[in-house]
């Protein structure tokens, strides 16, 4: 009897903005066919990746950055590799009339939105004390204000009158108080309450409103801009209980779970996919408190 692998066994992932190069099915490639996604800040990192397992898996996307040439150059990728449309837009979660225009597209071009996926968000390290109060504001405005916008606008224009899916990507920053990310950490968790708030206001019109919350995730900006290269050379990812950094493709098939049939008794709920690292991970005041603010948005 041959050997099965591990339960634990990451899937097979790649760190750039690519798509995979082989894909093992654990649910039916057939698990969002006919579906139509909006995926915000879906050109890069795990919306990109995101797009790319929905896709997989029957589902049309409409993937949304400021930057076009990015999310255009995305799409024509995601397109080759499965086959499905994807509709690169241009849109700025913070502005309601350019989230408004977006939406109006997507439904001019599909006719429908069955799956909301927010996942624009801005970070970087920072002590308290050396932020300005516009960067603080930029972060509230992109994370919490961009959640809303995008939320609120489907709801009017589609959700509730034919049901519908949000998944909104957070974090487990607010969990114990992160030192240096009292921006984001403040924004991810004024969208968990928004979750549980919209779960059960926008319940009764079959819309499910839950968060995704990552943690270390290789090949992403997050990794870049907040030490994971510092933390890698340190050995800090072999303390967390899991002894590893998650991946794309993991935090993908968390979204996929969410946003799909299998998940049809969920809602107000958040999903910590991290490894157990909220729980462990060194939370170190004073060293960090000397740490030089990292680049703002």
């Amino acid at each position: 009897m041959s050997e099965l692998p591990t339960l634990d066994l990451p899937p097979e992932d790649i760190e750039t903005d690519d798509c995979l190069l082989s894909y093992n099915y654990l649910y039916s490639p057939t698990l969002l066919k006919g579906r139509v996604a909006f995926i915000t800040g879906g050109g890069s990192g795990i919306g990109f990746r995101i797009a790319e397992i929905f896709m997989r898996h029957g589902c049309d996307t409409i993937i949304v950055s400021r930057n076009l040439q990015r999310v255009s150059e995305a799409a024509e990728k995601l397109k080759v590799s499965t086959g499905q449309r994807c509709l690169p837009l241009s849109g700025d979660v913070r502005d309601a009339q350019s989230m408004n225009a977006a939406v109006e597209e997507a439904l001019r071009i599909f006719s429908r939105v069955d799956i909301l996926v927010n996942n624009a968000a801005g970070n970087f390290l920072c002590p308290a004390s050396s932020l300005s109060l516009n960067a603080f504001k930029t972060v509230i405005d992109i994370d919490t204000v961009g959640t809303f916008n995008a939320s609120k606008i489907l709801f009017e224009r589609f959700f509730r009158d034919n049901g519908g899916v949000i998944v909104n990507i957070t974090a487990t920053l607010s969990f114990r108080g992160q030192v240096l990310q009292v921006h984001a950490g403040s924004a991810k968790a004024a969208v968990d309450a928004m979750t549980r708030h919209l779960a059960v206001e926008w319940g009764p019109s079959r819309v499910r409103v839950n968060c995704l919350a990552p943690g270390p995730v290789s090949g992403t900006e997050g990794m870049r801009r907040l030490g994971g290269a510092a933390a890698e050379a340190a050995g800090v990812w072999a303390t967390l209980p899991l002894q590893r950094i998650g991946n794309k493709t993991e935090i993908a098939h968390g979204a996929l779970f969410l946003a799909s049939p299998l998940a049809s008794f969920v809602t107000g709920t958040t999903l910590v996919m991290d490894g157990g690292s909220w729980m462990t991970s060194q939370n170190h005041l004073a060293p960090s408190l000397g740490t030089r603010p990292s680049p703002h948005l």
